[in-house]
């Protein structure tokens, strides 16, 4: 199935949240009034746009406002192009070094949000491209044997390196391994990391050490600082990135299980609020699910009939 089908497809319960729901307000009484613009504006803030952002584009919409009849499409374009406008140019793809020094990628989130199979089809999309690049992983997360073990399956089934200390090691001390390991190997390295409560200040606490570790040996922070965020979290999601961000700098973000959730809306919510890069969704369990995120198909795929 070609990515705009498995997309469109994924995005099935925010567009009936968002679009469909939009359309039967338009067609009740097939005018746009301030009862309407109420109404859409409830409507954008169900599907998880935050309060300012609707706003804004109700704000857009309300210069259509007639008296007489109205063209649903012409309403439904305008609110659209608004979206389109918020989300466009922030996109951006996975930096990967071109000199002798290995690509490391840190990955964070709360645990359930998906950050071992991100990293898994990550992986997968690179040995795609490039069969033989050297890929490592880093088991960080030494406090879940069933993280440590399903890290390994996954490294298994992409022919990636492995490395992993006993349960309760010290995060930092795999991390300072793994660092090691790819500077002889090359490649990239993927580190997954512990996910409890992004309020814990302990959590935030080792995310730091572990990158000033990465510093110490590399002369440099992470090339990547990726945050997971599970989409059915919605605007929860807004203060788990927040927290990460103060903790190691993020350089974007991947919104996961966008399938799953009819919140959708929150992705807008992110950037006006964070202006973090959403680099890559996710729509699905397979490798295929995973993908670079493009503002106008997601947008295009949000609104198509």
């Amino acid at each position: 199935m070609a990515w705009a089908d498995r997309l469109r497809n994924g995005l099935e319960r925010t567009r009936t949240q968002l679009t469909a729901s939009i359309t039967q307000v338009l067609g009740q009484r097939g005018k746009l009034d301030h009862e309407e613009l109420e109404k859409i504006e409830e409507i954008l803030i169900s599907a998880d746009v935050s309060a300012p952002v609707a706003t804004e584009l109700v704000d857009e919409l309300s210069s259509y406002r007639r008296t007489g009849p109205i063209d649903r499409e012409e309403v439904l374009a305008i609110l659209k192009e608004g979206i389109k406008k918020r989300l466009s140019g922030h996109e951006r793809s996975l930096s990967l070094r071109n000199d002798s020094q290995p690509t490391v990628i840190l990955v964070a989130g709360v645990n359930g949000s998906g950050k071992t199979t991100t990293i898994a089809k990550l992986a997968a999309h690179l040995r795609e491209h490039d069969p033989a690049m050297p890929i490592t992983f880093a088991a960080a997360d030494t406090f879940r044997a069933g993280a440590i073990d399903q890290l390994n399956i996954w490294a298994d089934r992409v022919d990636a390196d492995m490395i992993r200390h006993r349960i309760g090691a010290d995060p930092s001390a795999v991390v300072f391994d793994a660092v090691e390991h790819a500077r002889r190997r090359g490649g990239v390295l993927f580190i997954d990391t512990a996910g409890r409560l992004h309020t814990k200040h302990n959590l935030m606490e080792e995310l730091q050490k572990i990158n000033r570790t990465i510093v110490k040996r590399l002369g440099r922070k992470p090339d990547e600082r990726l945050l997971i965020l599970d989409a059915t979290t919605g605007q929860n999601g807004i203060c788990q990135a927040a927290s990460f961000h103060i903790a190691i700098d993020l350089t974007g973000v991947v919104l996961t299980k966008l399938d799953g959730t009819s919140k959708g809306g929150a992705i807008l919510t992110i950037q006006k609020q964070l202006a973090i890069p959403i680099m890559y969704i996710g729509v699905g369990e397979s490798k295929d699910d995973l993908h670079e995120f493009v503002a106008d198909q997601f947008v295009d795929a949000l609104f198509s009939a």
